[in-house]
């Protein structure tokens, strides 16, 4: 037997001993955890009896242990070890990851890291060096990796299958009240997890039972609101509820049967915020639907600033109506809404604040370097001004982000009481443990009774996107107009090089410049998929179907700066990015200071003022000369003039003066003066013609000449800026002729109206009040209002939906204006029931606008659910916009559905984690930094001047949109090259690279889009082999699963009652022969076979035995399910070329059975690794029976010690947290809730006291 490696010691010392008080360490055996006494170093467990030693971590470099004799060791060393501080580490036993060496000296195991050849042992302290020609023995020969044990690591580090995201709902604890009017359907996490068992008592049940105004979910709904609004947090303040049900589930009823139940509690006072002031008469309508005719809607906007209470304004109680907008208005005079309101409700007022729409106050906790808004603001402040006060807050997309809940502090999930000292403390824990920490939250708030979230089932509902190419003309025009982007940047940077100091600051100008890039681009994308709109729109008309179009700008603010430059008639539609361009340029075109020339004779004398004055000189002799005041010729005497000191001293000097010339003395008045420089002369001595030396329009020579040639530097600096000035202007000029010249699309909505009959045939729900209709004879357009004399415009809206559901108009036309609190479904009670077509022209910005787009045809009440059609160009940058939505999607569908994948268009969210690393992969492979990790689009390795010449048009085009800075042309052999960088913030930004893909000709763009794409697989993938991936919430699937003992209270929530239980499940997830022979056979008898189908071994041994596999092809061609006789059915299909390299046909049936049913017994009891393995018990890869640990119910109060219980993890997938739904197989009872590898839950339940045992 091959002896292991030692490490050889130079220098012995005393060994240090334990602390004194003993300390906690896991058995290398049983794993159990045992108490060691101060000072032993050496014990036995109890439990297993097996020998063993403190690990050195455990051991105080302090005393010598009494239990140990002491080495000798030099004085110097023994001081040095005395002054070493204790520090208790935990004990963590082998560690996998690293080697396991005894030491030469004292005998201990120490865990060495692979590649370290010198260190000190941390037990005795000697010098130690590891003797390498050893080292090989103690690691398996290569032909011994268990290649098939990986394999099936990897898989189980992936989770398991995703379940379905939605089950349909009912109320689990209430049977009061009818049913929805249309299914109901929940997540399939959230429906997982009960709610608290209801106590409140409706004081409106029998008005609720003898009308069935309001369905069982609702009734379900006020009851936990207000049984929620009876609990205090640990602040004091009162505990809100959130209604985060679905567009179209009738929050608005709700919220009405919650201020009806108030007001049979004696509390007649409410505030009703909202996104809309029309929407009061909703409000009124729900009011008079649930019976609550004697409640007055009072609309605070037409209320003035004083005392609502007053005798003039006359509001005693009843329901205030307002909008955000009014929330935050404040009077001319300084009085504020938010005050009035305060006012209004009084000292300890305890009635209901509704924030409806909630998702308005969402930026109170903006991104870093923005600034919270207003309205978030607002609404923090009123909540904390009327402590006592019933909070709801109502909005189907009310967190599309943790970030976004900063505003619903009534929550209780951060603050006073909860293991989050504030809210951004929560939100980086949120952040840190990812989608599946939202899903967590969702099931806690459901759990502890302050939050319902149900949804309409899209059962019956059609998602499909339509991809929309760019027509041969489009893609002209895109390619010229991107052209000119990149011309016009260059254009810019010339331009500006003229620039003064004094022009503002040119970071302005690029930020104006790239803004309008984007919503040019958008815009240009948006028209592309005009022609593919209006054929959805005619096709579905022809098949007796009606028509939605949403989209979110209109154009309005460019079309009427044109009917303000061109007037009210014109010759076709308003191109809105052709103003847009013409606008940027006309406003931001960076031109030289326009100079103000010189005028006549006045400026030459202003000149000379301000370039000299008359000042004391000296003369030849070094006299001082005076400068001689000079007088108008006069009657009187020189002795009027004078003073007595000028008569006593100075006498002489005002007689005489110093000639600058010839340096003599001359009496004052015989001198001439140089009105500019002041110098005195003799006119003698400069042969002046001048006879008058007293004239002060004299000026000498040198000054004359110096003065006209400052005038003519000046003259020609001002023809050269004006020449300039000119140029700029007349380049300008040509720049807005050529953007006129350009060939642009028409703005959508007009021209979309136009192709489907007009106005007369369209109903348009928007928020402008004019547009540009067709003339009646066809040449032209003219501007006119939307509304008419009979309606106004604040009710054009309303009309134009009406006409729509009275099947008048049968295309409807809706942007963001539209898209709040309006109803288009094939409502029962309307005329209009065809089923509707909603083309989405335009995604959103947010989750929060999409969401609400798609719920104005999808609602209760409907005849039939509406088919989506989400249509998007087939160009590369356009996928940035459906990035941003399927973003904010993801993180909704998990915040408020309890499961990210409750939202469509998942699969195009780039702005990852993993998008980030694929773009910095991207960019330092184009910028030759690193190669490339996959070959480009359009090229071959075997072809590397393609992939060369791709790079350097990827460069090229980099550099074009500004990614690239800093460029500079390379000479020489590397000529047609050229260099530059890309800055580090802009390395890992997404969204910019997206953006500003937008500006690029189509055939570049998704070339570079498909490698971005390609590359983001490829890390994707990786990160899915190395345990990193963050799937989401999986099913855990075995052919048996049973639930073992009774599950553990491990927490009670001291306000809900609400607790967290510790669930142990067994697993059993193995195959049988006959069942893996009988699905094989089945396939061969159906006639769905290949010829590779059938058993199959491993090509290679371990621990004398091959692993054994049934293998069959999929649906896709070319890969083949495995199933396993310890694991069952893999995850992941495998490529034939794979199979074969792993794996060989068995030589018979019998031998596939022998060995199928040896590794089915087996993997009872071990892992794939054998009994050997480092990891013993705790090791599940391929164990066929294991168990699973889940806490289910509350997790935030829990939650750091979870992560460290799971930061100590061997296993890199057990790091992260983990959603999982177990289903036994014998009651079908579900649990929701937090994986807890078995290795964990020890250190879980060492900082948690088990409260009870409860009965299943």
């Amino acid at each position: 037997m091959t002896q292991p490696p030692q490490v050889t010691g130079t220098t012995a010392t005393v060994p240090p001993s334990p602390p004194p008080s003993g300390v906690h360490v896991r058995c290398a055996g049983c794993r159990m955890i045992l108490t060691v006494g101060a000072g032993f170093r050496e014990f036995a467990c109890p439990s297993c009896h097996l020998p063993q030693m403190l690990p050195p971590e455990l051991l105080n470099a302090g005393e010598p242990s009494p239990q140990t004799l002491p080495l000798p060791h030099p004085p110097h060393q023994h001081q040095q070890h005395q002054q070493q501080p204790f520090h208790l580490k935990p004990a963590h036993g082998i560690d996998p990851t690293k080697i396991q060496l005894p030491c030469a000296n004292c005998k201990a195991i120490l865990n060495v890291p692979h590649g370290l050849a010198r260190f000190r042992c941390p037990q005795c302290m000697a010098d130690l060096a590891v003797d390498i020609s050893k080292l090989n023995d103690l690691l398996p020969p290569p032909d011994e990796v268990n290649e098939v044990a990986i394999d099936v690591e990897r898989e189980e580090d992936e989770g398991g299958m995703q379940g379905e995201t939605f089950t349909d709902y009912r109320p689990s604890k209430l049977s009061i009240g009818p049913p929805h009017p249309d299914p109901v359907v929940e997540t399939s996490c959230l429906s997982a997890v009960q709610p608290p068992d209801p106590t409140y008592d409706l004081k409106i049940a029998d008005i609720l039972e003898s009308s069935p105004t309001l369905s069982c979910l609702q009734i379900e709904t006020l009851i936990y609101a207000c049984q929620r609004h009876l609990q205090h947090l640990s602040d004091g303040t009162r505990a809100g509820f959130f209604i985060g049900d679905g567009a179209g589930m009738g929050k608005g009823r709700t919220i009405a049967g919650l201020v009806w139940e108030n007001w049979h509690q004696g509390r007649g006072k409410a505030l009703w915020i909202s996104v809309g002031s029309d929407l009061k008469y909703d409000a009124r309508r729900d009011l008079d639907d649930v019976g609550a005719t004697c409640v007055e809607v009072h609309a605070l906007n037409k209320l003035p600033y004083s005392k609502l209470d007053s005798k003039s304004v006359g509001v005693k109680e009843g329901v205030i109506f307002l909008t955000y907008s009014s929330l935050i208005a404040s009077s001319e005079k300084g009085r504020s809404r938010l005050q009035q309101l305060v006012q209004w409700c009084g000292i300890g007022f305890d009635g209901l604040i509704i924030f409806d729409e909630c998702h308005k106050a969402k930026n109170l906790v903006p991104e870093a370097g923005s600034q919270p808004t207003r309205t978030g603001e607002a609404v923090l402040e009123i909540q904390a001004r009327l402590p006592e006060a019933r909070v709801i807050y109502c909005s189907a997309t009310g967190a599309s982000e943790p970030r976004n809940m900063g505003y619903m502090v009534r929550i209780g999930l951060w603050g006073a009481g909860t293991s989050f000292v504030d809210f951004r403390e929560f939100l980086s824990a949120l952040e840190k443990g990812g989608v599946g920490a939202l899903e967590l939250v969702a099931m806690e708030m459901k759990a502890r009774g302050m939050f319902v979230c149900r949804t309409l089932s899209y059962k019956g509902a059609e998602f499909e996107i339509v991809e929309a190419p760019l027509e041969e003309n489009m893609m002209e025009m895109y390619k010229k107009a991107a052209e000119f982007w990149a011309e016009l940047r260059v254009e810019l940077l010339s331009a500006s090089a003229f620039l003064t100091d004094e022009k503002p600051n040119m970071s302005q100008l690029w930020r104006i410049y790239w803004a309008s890039h984007q919503r040019f681009f958008r815009q240009m994308c948006m028209a592309a998929k005009v022609p593919a709109a209006v054929r959805l729109s005619i096709q579905a008309l022809s098949e007796d179907k009606c028509v939605v179009i949403g989209l979110q700008s209109t154009g309005e603010a460019r079309t009427e700066e044109a009917v303000t430059k061109y007037g009210f008639e014109l010759d076709d539609f308003v191109s809105g990015p052709r103003e847009l361009l013409l606008k940027f340029v006309e406003e931001n075109y960076p031109l030289p200071e326009k100079p103000e020339p010189l005028s006549g004779e006045d400026s030459v004398k202003e000149l000379q003022r301000k370039r000299h004055s008359a000042s004391p000189g000296v003369s030849f002799k070094g006299r001082v000369r005076k400068v001689a005041r000079w007088r108008p010729d006069s009657d009187e005497s020189d002795d009027d003039y004078k003073s007595d000191s000028l008569h006593d001293s100075n006498e002489s000097d005002d007689e005489f003066q110093i000639c600058e010339v010839c340096s003599g003395e001359e009496e004052r008045r015989k001198l001439l003066k140089c009105s500019c420089c002041g110098q005195l002369v003799h006119a003698a001595c400069i042969g002046s013609p001048i006879a008058d030396v007293g004239s002060p329009d004299w000026t000498c020579h040198s000054c004359k000449e110096k003065t006209e040639e400052y005038i003519q530097a000046r003259q020609a600096y001002i023809a050269e800026i004006t020449r300039r000035y000119e140029a700029a202007i007349e380049r300008k000029a040509k720049i807005m002729d050529i953007i006129r010249s350009l060939d642009l699309p028409n703005n959508p909505l007009d021209y979309i109206i136009d192709q489907l009959g007009g106005p007369d045939k369209v109903a348009e729900v928007t928020g402008r009040r004019g547009m540009l209709v067709r003339a009646s004879n066809g040449k032209g357009v003219t501007y006119q209002a939307r509304n008419t004399k009979e309606i106004t415009m604040e009710m054009v809206n309303m009309h134009e939906k009406q006409l729509f559901m009275d099947g008048k108009k049968m295309v409807a036309i809706i942007s963001e204006a539209g898209s709040a609190g309006v109803s288009l479904q094939a409502d029962k009670r309307a005329i209009n029931q065809k089923r509707r077509v909603h083309l989405t022209l335009e995604l959103p910005w947010s989750a929060d606008r999409a969401i609400q787009q798609f719920g104005r045809t999808h609602r209760s009440n409907q005849a039939s659910a509406p088919q989506y059609r989400l249509l998007f160009s087939n160009l590369g940058g356009e996928r940035r916009f459906a990035s941003v939505v399927a973003k904010r999607l993801e993180s909704l569908g998990a915040l408020t559905q309890g499961d990210r994948r409750a939202g469509p268009l998942s699969a195009y969210n780039y702005d990852t984690m993993f998008g980030k690393k694929a773009l910095l992969l991207m960019y330092r492979g184009i910028m030759e930094l690193d190669s490339l990790p996959v070959v480009p689009p359009g090229c071959s390795p075997e072809e590397p001047e393609k992939v060369q010449e791709f790079m350097v048009k990827a460069k090229a085009a980099l550099i074009s949109v500004g990614i690239v800075r800093d460029t500079v042309l390379v000479n020489g052999k590397d000529s047609f090259k050229s260099s530059g960088r890309i800055i580090d913030s802009d390395m890992h930004d997404v969204g910019r690279f997206l953006n500003r893909l937008l500006g690029l000709p189509p055939e570049i763009q998704n070339r570079l889009f498909e490698l971005f794409v390609s590359i983001l697989d490829l890390v994707i993938q990786n990160a899915r082999l190395e345990g990193h991936l963050d799937s989401g919430f999986v099913d855990m699937k075995a052919n048996s699963i049973k639930l073992l003992g009774t599950p553990k209270t491990v927490h009670i929530d001291p306000t809900s009652g609400a607790s967290t239980m510790l669930y142990t499940f067994s697993l059993d997830r193995g195959i049988t022969w006959e069942s893996a022979n009988g699905r094989l056979n089945e396939r061969l008898n159906e006639g769905r076979g290949s010829s590779n189908d059938g058993f199959y071994e491993s090509k290679r041994e371990w621990l004398g035995r091959r692993h054994f596999i049934c293998a069959f092809e999929s649906s896709m061609p070319g890969l083949y399910k495995i199933i396993r006789p310890a694991v069952g059915e893999s995850l992941r299909e495998m490529p034939l070329a794979e199979l074969k390299n792993k794996f060989k046909r068995t030589s018979s049936v019998e031998r596939a059975q022998r060995g199928w049913e040896e590794e089915y017994e087996s993997s009872s009891k071990q892992c794939m690794h054998g009994p050997k393995c480092k990891l013993g018990n705790y090791c599940t890869v391929g164990r066929r029976i294991q168990e699973v640990n889940v806490l289910g119910g509350l997790i935030l109060p829990i939650w750091g010690t979870i992560e460290n219980a799971l930061a100590k993890q061997a296993r890199q997938s057990y790091k992260r947290l983990r959603v999982v739904r177990v289903e036994t197989t014998n009651d079908k009872r579900r649990v929701v809730g937090l994986f807890v590898p078995n290795s964990a839950v020890e250190s879980v339940l060492q900082d948690l006291v088990w409260v009870q045992e409860i009965d299943d």
